[in-house]
């Protein structure tokens, strides 16, 4: 049985000091949804968003970081040596954010 991805996911983010918020995900798949946080351009950490519409950002040093929410698309089993998907990926599903953590 394979997926169907009907629509484009949506949702919008905030933040609110350490605090990250989002909408509910308009047109949702179903996959795993997840907070990618990237730190002059490296991932620092990507949490499951799934669960709750918030995320408080504790484990990091100050700083400024960019945010987005992003979900996973599925588009086969293909995998390359290292065991990475090569045709699925996660997705962008909202606005990018850059934040100050103080």
């Amino acid at each position: 049985m394979d997926q169907r991805f009907e629509g484009q996911p949506k949702a919008e983010i905030r933040v609110e000091g350490r605090r990250l918020f989002r909408t509910i995900v308009t047109n949702d798949w179903g996959s795993q949804l997840i907070w990618e946080i990237r730190r002059n351009g490296e991932i620092v950490a990507t949490v499951t968003a799934r669960l709750s519409d918030s995320y408080e950002i504790t484990d990091q040093p100050p700083g400024q970081y960019d945010v987005v929410l992003q979900m996973f698309q599925y588009e086969g089993y293909e995998k390359d040596p290292t065991g990475k998907y090569t045709k699925s990926k996660f997705v962008d599903v909202s606005n990018k954010l850059t934040c100050t953590i103080g």
